[in-house]
């Protein structure tokens, strides 16, 4: 029998490394935290592992299920999960993607952090939300410090332990967080799980919970009504004495993505909780938790861009079409070197809130929640978009569930809908604003490093200034406020850390007079050659 071979169609992706091949990730952990570098190496090689890629597969082939019983009937509320889901929570945990700057008193901790985090994501995303969640709860519970000395060193193993065991009896622990309801969603004060005090200090829940993202963690934050307010608590599944905490899964969501986590609905019938900071103090407590999980959203989306620009870079480099490779086509390599500089724009960004968290300067921490907010609109926004066009590169081949590209098409929307959709992060920049007006001057601030650098980017910042004094109107421009914020500071960060000819492609197509939002629209004159070559380290055999 005849065997034909595949004619020109590219190879799978693999046999690379995910950080060195990186230039812009590996350039910044060696100025910012280069202790870190083998950290990051060990798990860019899995990147591009055909095992861990297959990992990844499995565990979204696999969905989790939900067991609320047992043989006997007792209720056990358990999820099982595949195998390649374990692997990869273990290869997360034991890199510290859940903890390294908690116990890594190392500057740039912040910063590789993320980087693995990134670097994770890239094989699988799923498992991005109980890692996050393990994070951002710290913060959060360091309001309580008598929780907080039981629970951080749990919470900071690098051991994965799964199964719901009294906490003291495995080797590490993993946070979820329970907010949103039916009636409320994104309005958390419309909460209706109330809490009862009781003798011995302890709390007793009852209500439901709309979203439970991860319900096999060990332990969660959530909200519920005191008569003095909306409180935060922290519900172990399992409680002191063994016994499982009243916390019951209703049932798992079936989602348009991020298929390999458990997503649930879940209802506390009489939950012993404890209670974390003041009373009827929820919102600014739990809100310690939020702003690193959205951090951690433009880290995820940012990965996924990476992702997929790598598929559309190695397809477009090995598939001929009408005589020439596809990146040798001019409006294809149009196309790319726009890809590449938008992920670039958003990995600048994303290490530069990094940074940030790891300051100790209140002006610091200021800014760098107001950035955050900035950028979880603009970049979660941008993510969808941008994957669409790499899958476009690909054509029909990155339209079939063989590739890689519609599990990173069904994941970009996630982020921008959790911890706040669009509306609801332009708000809370309102009134991040409005509260405490000295945060938007700590932002002009940042973005005067660049002053002189691009008359482009002068004007727009003046503009931008301009608009913030129409207040009568400023909810309804609020989107536009927002984006044009997150450009602002993306094109200041490129001209201070990226080559000249990114930063000038930038602002003349993100800032000048043509500007527009559609992909390969890049002006005449632009290096575009140079730019494609910046989205893959050269010397790297996989897109050779």
């Amino acid at each position: 029998m005849q065997i034909f071979p595949p004619l020109n169609q590219p190879d799978d992706l693999t046999d690379y490394n995910g950080f060195e091949s990186d230039p812009v990730l590996s350039e910044m952990i060696q100025a910012q935290a280069a202790w870190s570098v083998p950290l990051l190496t060990e798990m860019g090689a899995k990147v591009g592992d055909p095992d861990w890629q297959n990992q990844g597969r499995l565990a979204n082939r696999h969905k989790p299920e939900l067991v609320a019983f047992s043989r006997q009937g007792e209720r056990i509320d358990e999820v099982e999960f595949h195998p390649a889901w374990h692997r990869l929570m273990q290869a997360g945990v034991n890199a510290g993607v859940h903890s390294l700057p908690w116990v890594e008193q190392r500057a740039g901790a912040h910063q590789a952090r993320v980087g693995l985090h990134y670097l994770l994501t890239q094989i699988e995303a799923s498992v991005g939300c109980p890692l996050t969640m393990t994070f951002a709860a710290v913060p959060a519970l360091r309001r309580q410090p008598e929780l907080s000395a039981v629970w951080e060193p749990r919470l900071t193993s690098r051991e994965y332990d799964f199964g719901l065991r009294r906490p003291e009896q495995k080797k590490g622990c993993l946070a979820g967080m329970a907010m949103t309801e039916k009636q409320g969603g994104s309005d958390v004060r419309a909460n209706t799980t109330a809490a009862e005090s009781l003798q011995d200090g302890t709390y007793r829940l009852q209500g439901h919970k709309f979203f439970c993202s991860a319900p096999m963690c060990d332990v969660f934050l959530t909200l519920a009504q005191l008569p003095s307010g909306l409180t935060c608590f922290l519900v172990p599944r399992i409680l002191p004495d063994g016994s499982r905490n009243r916390m019951h899964i209703q049932r798992l969501k079936d989602k348009l993505g991020n298929h390999a986590n458990a997503s649930s609905e879940i209802e506390y019938h009489g939950a012993i909780a404890w209670r974390v900071g003041e009373e009827g103090r929820g919102v600014p407590t739990i809100i310690e938790m939020v702003n690193h999980t959205r951090l951690d959203c433009v880290v995820g989306t940012t990965a996924l861009m990476r992702a997929a620009l790598v598929q559309a870079l190695h397809h477009c480099r090995h598939r001929l079409a009408f005589g020439k490779r596809l990146v040798e086509q001019p409006l294809m390599r149009n196309v790319l070197a726009d890809l590449v500089l938008d992920w670039e724009a958003a990995l600048q960004l994303m290490m530069r809130l990094a940074s940030g968290y790891g300051s100790q300067e209140e002006q610091e921490a200021h800014f760098v929640r107001l950035a955050t907010a900035v950028s979880k609109f603009w970049i979660c926004k941008r993510g969808a978009r941008f994957c669409q066009e790499t899958m476009e590169c690909l054509g029909g081949s990155g339209y079939v569930e063989e590739s890689v590209m519609p599990r990173i098409y069904r994941e970009m929307p996630l982020a921008s809908i959790w911890e706040g959709s669009g509306n609801v992060i332009c708000l809370d920049v309102l009134r991040a604003v409005q509260k405490t007006p000295h945060t938007l001057d700590l932002f002009f601030v940042e973005l005067e490093k660049t002053r002189g650098a691009d008359s482009r980017l002068d004007q727009w910042v003046e503009k931008l200034k301009a608009s913030w004094f129409r207040a009568e109107d400023a909810e309804v421009r609020a989107r536009r406020l927002v984006e044009r914020m997150a450009l602002a500071l993306q094109a200041s960060l490129l001209w201070r850390h990226s080559p000249g000819f990114m930063a000038e492609a930038f602002c003349a197509s993100r800032l000048g007079e043509f500007s527009t939002s559609e992909f390969g629209t890049l002006p005449a004159g632009t290096p575009l050659e140079a730019m494609v070559e910046r989205g893959w380290q050269s010397g790297v055999p996989a897109l050779a």
